[in-house]
């Protein structure tokens, strides 16, 4: 944080993420430390190619003020990532009571010993899509895509295992149901021949009932 007499600026420098024809944006900080209305204005050595929002203004007794630069969008990024633009944000005592309105540039003229605060901030450039860091114990060099890809085949494969093992059960299954279904028929036809046999076996008992009876018949009517 930077100190000025009558506020305190924050950052101390302005950076501002480099994109080809891209807007981009960073804030600054105002902030009063005094009981006195203090009004600022903000400047560049390049104002086409930025915007300030405010650029003027009060900052109230021990408040806070948010100041938003847009640098517009440029055709190329520099090779060098260099910049020599910079802001000058000037600072003075106010009347009591005093509006963003009542700003004017008479403010910040030094006349009959008025003093004003002035700060510098230069301007720094930092790439808008940074690389991503390398994960640690990659000891291969493998990229992040690669990881992906692999993670892809990986989950592929699982896949494919788990619908061979379904399709297996499903066919373990049906062949149960078929072998179940035989069975329950095989059953049926044994009751059926048991059933039957049963009939052979009393009507063979009766015919032998009938003989033997007619035979002591036969043995009592001779006697």
């Amino acid at each position: 944080m930077s100190m000025g007499d009558f506020i305190n600026i924050q950052p101390s420098e302005l950076k501002f993420p480099v994109e080809s024809r891209k807007q981009s944006s960073c804030s600054m900080q105002l902030a009063n430390k005094t009981d006195q209305f203090i009004a600022f204005k903000v400047k560049t050595t390049n104002p086409k190619k930025y915007s300030v929002r405010p650029n003027a203004g009060i900052v109230l007794p021990n408040s806070v003020c948010h100041v938003t630069v847009t640098m517009q969008a440029q055709k190329d990024a520099p090779p060098d990532m260099q910049c020599r633009d910079k802001f000058l944000v000037q600072s003075a005592v106010a009347p009591i009571g005093s509006t963003n309105k009542d700003v004017t540039q008479e403010m910040f003229n030094r006349e009959d010993g008025k003093v004003v605060n002035e700060f510098k901030l230069r301007v720094i450039y930092i790439p808008a899509n940074p690389p991503s860091p390398v994960p640690e114990g990659d000891e291969e060099g493998n990229s992040p895509r690669s990881s992906s890809a692999e993670e892809e085949i990986r989950k592929s494969a699982l896949s494919e295992a788990a619908w061979a093992a379904v399709s297996k059960l499903n066919e373990e299954k049906a062949s149960a149901i078929q072998q179940n279904k035989k069975l329950q028929e095989e059953l049926e036809l044994l009751r059926k021949q048991t059933r039957h046999g049963q009939g052979a076996r009393v009507s063979t008992i009766v015919v032998l009932f009938c003989l033997l009876l007619g035979i002591l018949l036969g043995y009592f009517i001779k006697k």
